[in-house]
């Protein structure tokens, strides 16, 4: 059990239904409607992606609530419809859509929001600072917790970071990807997301990488960073912090495999 010198440490992967899966995760046989209920047996998290591309009901929200374990957390994608636009300053009235939609029918398995930015968004600090404010703290009584993922190099920058630390808000790291990856703490938790899983490989990483993920996640959970990791701004205050770490993209039959395997190594 992770004690009072480290966050709990939730690993998971995008979504939970890809018919690949049904030959090499799910077991023969499981009713499709049975698969949530099933990854949540073996993962401590879920991200979920349809929320970025429409609006999901109230109820399903419920029922996914209802279908997974004690503990358990879905991290949701924020609507493309706030993110992707020209000027963030005026995305107020998306930002309220999306989460006064249902969301807080998740209760307390409501976990982080991804604010996902296309990789042709540049770093308008002034501009990033209005999309910032526009973020509310809870809604219907449940605290939000919001991370922000960066693609444009020119986030990798220690003002971005700054900013991001003033307002609370976690920069997600994007490991063995394409993308800058930024691994400063900016928030009380962590968000992490790793894509670089291989098909070769039967847990989508080799057992060394595995470790090191594992490793990874356990320092930031740890209030610190990974050492192998590059910092572009001063360390921020060291505490334990929640982690939230995704195997997406890559080789994603393998994700499952590979998330369960770095829950094998993780303290909790």
């Amino acid at each position: 059990m992770p004690g009072k010198s480290s966050g709990k440490i939730r690993i998971g992967i995008g979504g939970w239904v890809f018919e690949p899966w049904r030959a090499s995760f799910y077991p023969d046989g499981l009713p499709q409607k049975r698969e949530l209920e099933y990854a949540g047996s073996k993962l401590s998290s879920i991200e979920v992606n349809g929320t970025y591309y429409g609006s999901q009901k109230p109820e399903s929200f419920a029922k996914w609530r209802a279908e997974t374990p004690d503990g358990f957390v879905f991290a949701l994608k924020g609507s493309r419809f706030c993110t992707n636009r020209r000027v963030l300053a005026e995305a107020g009235p998306s930002v309220e859509k999306f989460v006064t939609s249902g969301i807080a029918e998740l209760k307390e398995k409501l976990g982080p929001i991804n604010w996902q930015f296309m990789a042709t968004k540049a770093f308008d600090p002034a501009d990033f600072e209005a999309f910032l404010k526009l973020l509310p703290k809870e809604v219907d009584g449940i605290a939000l917790r919001h991370a922000v993922e960066v693609r444009h190099p020119s986030f990798r920058s220690p003002d971005f970071v700054a900013l991001l630390r003033e307002y609370g808000v976690a920069v997600i790291s994007a490991g063995d990807s394409e993308y800058p990856e930024i691994a400063d703490v900016t928030a009380p938790f962590v968000y992490a997301r790793i894509m670089g899983t291989s098909e070769a490989e039967p847990k989508g990483y080799s057992e060394k990488q595995l470790d090191l993920w594992a490793e990874r996640a356990r320092a930031w959970s740890e209030g610190g960073m990974p050492a192998d990791r590059e910092a572009l701004a001063p360390a921020a205050e060291r505490r334990p912090r929640d982690v939230f770490l995704y195997v997406i993209s890559g080789a994603k039959i393998r994700n499952p495999a590979a998330a369960m395997a770095l829950i094998a190594r993780s303290p909790g």
